[in-house]
């Protein structure tokens, strides 16, 4: 269960900051909601972590946290923010999900 919490924590993550790079598009009264959902998600995801780390090794833990939002932030910047997706950018975020996996898969939990 552990894991569902760590998975979701690290989407979180994506969400707040994709609502960074939005409320820096934006202007007014949707650049403080981009804002408001950039509190939001990084709550969400910081309490999502502290209790996937309860039972989960911390270092596995909070690596495969980050590397969900690494991943998840690039995508995010290909597909809505028009960031490049060059061979080696992609190259690279597949050797991450690789890591992540690799983490999953020797950890004793």
């Amino acid at each position: 269960m552990n894991w569902i919490f760590l998975i979701l924590g690290g989407l979180f993550e994506v969400g707040f900051t994709t609502c960074l790079g939005k409320a820096k598009e934006a202007s007014g009264t949707t650049m403080y909601l981009w804002y408001l959902g950039f509190v939001i998600s990084l709550f969400a995801s910081m309490g999502l972590l502290i209790k996937a780390t309860q039972t989960l090794p911390l270092g596995t833990a909070y690596a495969v946290w980050t590397g969900i939002g690494a991943v998840g932030t690039v995508l995010m910047g290909i597909f809505f923010f028009k960031e490049p997706a060059d061979f080696w950018r992609i190259f690279f975020i597949f050797t991450l999900i690789a890591s992540i996996v690799g983490l999953k898969a020797v950890s004793s939990h």
